[in-house]
């Protein structure tokens, strides 16, 4: 039987080496065959030339054909130091697009001169010129410049004012609430309890009629609202370069949500581009009105808006209306990238930041969600600022304290991408609710003190329930006592997330026989 040469052994005996040289040889020839594919992969495959840099620490500037180049540095900007290559970059990750919706917009939706909507939606998005994040983002020198959806600042600009965003995000319009009364409208009950419980987003799809709810306290939020900003200014309210693009279009979002849900109390006159609030009696002219100033004189709800940095394609926060904030605010979390705003959250880092900032990075336009965070509060605080005076009352148990002072405070948010601009938008309002009120609601008293007794302990003590729970543990057991002898709830029943969830069994039927339906 014939024994194969080694390729050291051919080489020696085609060209009278020793076994040494014909050694070197093969390696002379691995090294050529290494620098030539790699010198192919650089030149051929921009599209991920940033990971092959990334692992041989070179600079991360990158040639103009690349797709994912440098960004636009102003005068008044220093060069931004090489990024961490420790962390996952996402500066070749981009969301899908919708630039095929242009075909289905009216023959008159762009304006102006250019290529038609049936053009335009047939052309690839070009992401070789991002949109920077960091200088002014409508301004007519960046009308080549794209967004993170596909579509250029010149493009948007065409469409004008008040496009029809629920075809260019794929999200319809809310379906008008013809019985709703805003003197005695009430939030859906939410209950985000779960069990197991782990710190996870816990993130379900969006009602999308639901987007926005309004109450019977609106008017006194308003004011509330109004308050604050006069007390705290730029602390709960500020838009930083980069994000004008995005503040429009949201507001703009807004009012048509409004204007399609609550038809009875908004409208907009779309030539004076005058915005109609029937509740409160009042006319906005939104050109003279910044849009996060819109937003604050007429929705109770927070919004944080957060847009890519085509550098990195992690997301930071640049711009929004934080007033129902506690131990935080806007002022000590604005410019700040997803995970250094979660920092605080215990297990962020270890379990959820990679995911989140994957999630940022592709999610669609036409996928909104929502999910909800809850806390046990004394009385109703609102807005709680890092050192305000109310904090003291967290670090103790007072002996007077009764059950009808302490509230389940929900934070429900949706998450949803804007359609035009690319950025993430976050808006969440604080909702209150006695905790007396679970005492008729089926195994909600149950799953709340499964949580409390053996939730982990380092998520319990950053929900900071420490200082109910002398008062809110002894009326949950009450309340799950009178459920069993009631037959409201089953004696052996294991606490779990409820089929429900956020909600309860019977929720529908208690929401609207305490609006008087």
């Amino acid at each position: 039987m014939d024994v194969p040469y080694r390729p050291t052994e051919l080489i020696s005996l085609t060209y009278g080496l020793s076994l040494a040289e014909s050694m070197e040889v093969l390696l002379l020839l691995f090294l050529s065959a290494f620098l030539i594919a790699s010198v192919f992969f650089v030149a051929v495959i921009p599209g991920r030339r940033a990971i092959l840099l990334d692992r041989f620490q070179t600079s991360k500037q990158k040639a103009s054909v690349s797709l994912t180049p440098p960004r636009l540095i102003t005068p008044h900007e220093k060069q931004r130091p090489v990024r961490n290559t420790s962390q996952p970059q996402y500066a070749d990750v981009f969301p899908p697009h919708r630039r095929l919706a242009l075909a289905d917009l009216p023959s008159d939706a762009l304006k102006g001169s250019g290529a038609t909507g049936l053009e335009l939606s047939k052309l690839s998005p070009d992401y070789s010129k991002p949109v920077p994040d960091k200088a002014v983002s409508n301004s007519d020198e960046l009308l080549d410049r794209t967004t993170p959806t596909g579509y250029s600042v010149a493009e948007i600009k065409r469409l004008g004012d008040f496009p029809d965003y629920a075809s260019l995000s794929g999200i319809p319009l809310p379906t008008a609430y013809e019985a709703f009364n805003i003197d005695t409208a009430m939030p859906r009950p939410y209950r985000p309890y779960r069990w197991p419980y782990h710190q996870t987003m816990s993130l379900s799809k969006l009602d999308h009629d639901f987007w926005l709810e309004l109450d019977k306290n609106y008017v006194s939020v308003i004011e509330q609202r109004q308050q604050l900003f006069q007390q705290y200014g730029d602390s709960v309210i500020r838009a930083l370069p980069g994000s004008e693009l995005a503040c429009k279009e949201l507001m703009e979002m807004v009012v048509q949500f409004l204007c399609a849900r609550y038809p009875q109390h908004f409208r907009l006159d779309r030539v004076q581009l005058v915005f109609h609030n029937g509740i409160l009696d009042t006319q906005t002219d939104l050109n003279a009105t910044e849009p996060l100033h819109v937003l604050l004189q007429h929705v109770p709800e927070d919004f944080a808006i957060m847009v890519r940095d085509p550098l990195t394609g992690i997301y930071s926060f640049r711009a929004g209306i934080i007033m129902s904030s506690l131990g935080w605010n806007l002022g000590s979390k604005i410019g700040l990238k997803l995970s250094e705003i979660h920092s605080p959250v215990p297990e962020y880092k270890e379990k959820m930041q990679f995911s989140m900032d994957r999630y940022f990075a592709k999610k669609p336009t036409d996928r909104a969600i929502q999910r909800g965070s809850w806390g046990l509060e004394v009385d109703q605080p609102l807005y709680m600022p890092p050192g305000d005076p109310q904090e003291a009352h967290r670090e103790e148990q007072n002996p007077e304290l009764t059950v009808d002072r302490v509230h389940l405070r929900v934070d429900w948010q949706t998450l949803r991408r804007l359609p035009l601009s690319g950025a993430v938008v976050f808006n969440f309002k604080g909702l209150f609710t006695p905790v007396t009120e679970f005492r008729n609601e089926p195994y909600i008293p149950s799953l709340i003190l499964k949580v409390l007794k053996e939730g982990k302990r380092s998520i319990m003590e950053y929900k900071s329930t420490w200082h109910t729970e002398h008062v809110v543990i002894p009326a949950l057991e009450q309340y799950e006592r009178e459920q069993i002898d009631n037959g409201l709830i089953e004696k052996d029943w294991e606490p779990q997330t409820l089929d429900e969830s956020p909600f309860f069994p019977g929720w529908e039927e208690k929401w609207h026989r305490q609006q008087g339906f």
